[in-house]
């Protein structure tokens, strides 16, 4: 697809310790967009430093609101397609390539990571609803990629708290054609943007309960 514009977008919140190394593998395959969500450490300045335009939250915004602000300003400079990963090492960059292939290559407009394993018993009991509703192995995954198409139909990435689920779920509502990527990457050792066990959980379980409540 001939002038197909893509860009990879990162929220990151204190990942000073990943970020750089994350936006280098990164930028190879496509520009790269850091939405730095109030970080009390050097996140944004090795982000930038690293190669990434650098957007900075003025407080901390969460997770969903930090990707709307990217999605936002994806749309702004024109791009096609979006390919969203962490920034705690979780995603391996050298994925990017096979997502790149199934957005561009193959026209897919969604593009759906899939992780080894789930760490968290909501994580199991959304993933086994998901399946059994839309083929979809694992969709709290973070690395996803979307046609821009998508998000305008949608109007917006996640507008309720859905944690980062909504524009794909809504997407497969619609019958979009998808396809699916195996993700691995490093473990992280401390705590996920999801907090710990017990927050996290009760977190999965109402973005779960959203989205039976609007099917």
């Amino acid at each position: 697809m001939d002038g197909f514009k893509l860009t990879i977008l990162i929220p990151a919140y204190c990942e000073a310790s990943t970020i750089g190394k994350i936006v280098s593998a990164a930028k190879e395959y496509a520009p790269v967009i850091v939405v730095d969500d109030c970080s009390s450490d050097d996140t944004g300045v090795i982000a930038e430093l690293a190669g990434a335009t650098v957007l900075r939250n003025p407080f901390n915004m969460g997770y969903e609101k930090t990707l709307n602000r990217g999605f936002e300003h994806v749309a702004s400079l024109g791009y096609d397609a979006v390919i969203t990963m962490d920034a705690d090492g979780e995603h391996d960059p050298e994925t990017i390539a096979e997502f790149i292939d199934e957005l561009i290559g193959k026209n897919i407009p969604l593009v759906l990571g899939f992780r080894p394993s789930k760490a968290r018993v909501s994580e199991i009991i959304m993933g086994a609803y998901i399946r059994w509703r839309f083929g979809v192995y694992d969709i709290l995954c973070g690395m996803k990629g979307y046609h821009m198409s998508l998000w305008q139909k949608n109007g917006g990435f996640d507008l309720s708290n859905s944690i980062g689920t909504e524009l794909a779920i809504n997407s497969l509502r619609c019958g979009t054609d998808f396809s699916q990527i195996p993700v691995n990457g490093v473990k992280r050792l401390d705590t996920p943007r999801f907090g710990h066990s017990l927050q996290a959980n009760l977190k999965i379980f109402v973005a779960l309960s959203r989205i039976l409540r609007s099917a």
